[in-house]
């Protein structure tokens, strides 16, 4: 997982703070759901999330946590099977 700062002066033309990049397409259920557990705990407002992920699992029951949980989210597919999600903070 990666963390990019962004400068003042883009937060206000953006309305974001910190972008949060995990790319889990290497990565089996549960672990992409656990750490992105983890990652949505620090999300603080205007904050983004863009996950990679792979995994069959990972593809089915991560959308649903986010629905259950309220975050809205953007999914497309990349290549190889391979689906980003985009969110952003409550």
């Amino acid at each position: 997982m990666s963390a990019i700062i962004i400068p003042d002066y883009l937060v206000k033309k953006k309305k974001y703070k910190m972008i949060f990049k995990y790319d889990a397409s290497d990565e089996k259920c549960p672990l992409p759901l656990v750490n992105l557990r983890l990652l949505l705990k620090k999300l603080q407002k205007g904050d983004v999330c863009i996950l990679i992920i792979a995994d069959k699992g990972s593809i089915e029951d991560i959308p649903k946590l986010l629905n259950k949980l309220g975050f809205p989210y953007k999914q497309s597919h990349i290549d190889n099977g391979r689906v980003k999600i985009t969110l952003s903070s409550k």
